[in-house]
């Protein structure tokens, strides 16, 4: 009986690791360094769109999920563009600057 038990307890938690090792969608999200607002747009591989809109200087948004893949990201006011291969279980920060282009940072 007390090796059924064990039995029981360790699949339990063999399962529940299963479970929670699963791959998640990569998440985005922008950092305005820029002192005005800007307008980002970001576009996947599966034609997916997410926009950032009207982000405060010094400010960072919240992370999106999008669709693993290609993704293209436009600064709108600036017209400048980045692209980047997103992977599952990423996360991703597009940073805006006024004295650098367009820049990425993958954040652990």
């Amino acid at each position: 009986m007390k090796n059924l038990i064990i039995g029981i307890l360790s699949l339990t938690v063999i399962f529940a690791v299963i479970s929670c090792s699963e791959d998640v969608n990569p998440k985005i999200r922008v950092q305005n360094e820029r002192s005005d607002r800007i307008d980002v747009k970001i576009r996947t591989s599966e034609n997916k769109s997410v926009d950032f809109t009207q982000i405060e200087g010094g400010k960072t948004t919240d992370y999106q999920s999008v669709s693993e893949g290609n993704i293209v990201a436009v600064a709108v006011t600036q017209n400048e563009s980045i692209s980047f291969l997103a992977e599952k279980s990423g996360y991703y920060t597009i940073v805006i600057s006024s004295s650098k282009p367009l820049a990425l940072n993958v954040d652990k």
